[in-house]
């Protein structure tokens, strides 16, 4: 499954599993007419009711059955764009309290594990001036343009200092807080783009971080909300005129790995139709 799209497939894709792995723990039937069903249902109801189930077999089955209900209601928000501040993020720290762990474990552990691998073993295309083509690691973060950076929650391994970070992510805590003049967290699901208005605003963010340091946008994976961000920022800092242009001639050769999805094309168009375009014609 890509950074950029369909991914909240991979919460549906987690439900399933942990649905799938309910009913085998609360024991299966072997199919039957709808009347069989129900009756197997109830069943198996009443075999969790008198605790005819062992107890390991219990407690996998609850944790199973809560996993199937919160990665399918998350799943559910990424595609409504709602429920951004579900995991109690701070939006000064950028930091995740610890009862956010406790309580939505189901989702906070696929996802550290997931982003670990994809960022540790990730690899991307890389041609050489001869033109030779090997596979590379994916780095943590690029820099796109001279103190424009793009990047993942990994970035800290770059051990710098920021004159402003903006950070997209609802699922991770923000690891350079304490390496940073400004910092502005705009929380987004993997996949989902901030809107116009968020655009605006951490475009002006960046603009105005850059003049004091370097600057990084990042996201889980550095690939479509941050380079979503970044093509405002670069416009809003006047380094090119449109998004477009910023995508594929600011961001792309520095940063092959980045994509735009259509959520994400089409609110940058809106923001460059809003607050770019309609600010020349007064």
């Amino acid at each position: 499954m890509g950074a950029v799209h369909g991914v909240y497939l991979k919460y549906v894709g987690l439900s399933a599993l942990s649905l799938a792995g309910y009913t085998y723990m609360v024991g299966s039937g072997e199919g039957g007419d709808s009347g069989e069903q129900s009756m197997m249902f109830s069943h198996r109801m009443l075999a969790l009711a008198t605790s005819q189930i062992p107890m390991w077999r219990l407690a996998s089955a609850a944790i199973l059955g809560y996993s199937a209900i919160l990665n399918g209601a998350i799943a559910t928000m990424f595609q409504l764009k709602r429920g951004m501040s579900l995991v109690g993020k701070n939006r000064k720290t950028g930091q995740i309290p610890l009862w956010s762990y406790i309580l939505y474990f189901p989702f906070h552990g696929p996802t550290y594990f997931y982003t670990y691998v994809h960022t540790k073993f990730g690899t991307h295309k890389v041609t050489s001036d001869g033109g030779e083509t090997k596979r590379q690691t994916v780095p943590v973060a690029s820099e796109v343009q001279p103190g424009w950076w793009v990047g993942g929650c990994y970035a800290n391994e770059l051990d710098r200092d920021w004159a402003g970070i903006i950070d997209l992510t609802v699922e991770f805590p923000e690891r350079c807080i304490g390496r940073t003049e400004s910092y502005l967290l705009i929380p987004t699901w993997d996949g989902v783009p901030a809107d116009p208005a968020q655009l605006e605003e951490a475009a002006t963010f960046a603009a105005n971080a850059r003049k004091r340091g370097d600057v990084i946008v990042h996201c889980a994976h550095g690939r479509g909300r941050s380079t979503t961000v970044m093509c405002a920022a670069l416009v809003r800092a006047g380094l090119f005129q449109t998004w477009e242009e910023a995508f594929e001639k600011g961001i792309k050769p520095g940063r092959s790995v980045c994509k735009l999805n259509a959520k994400m094309r089409r609110a940058l168009t809106e923001w460059q139709r809003d607050y770019v375009d309609a600010k020349k014609q007064i």
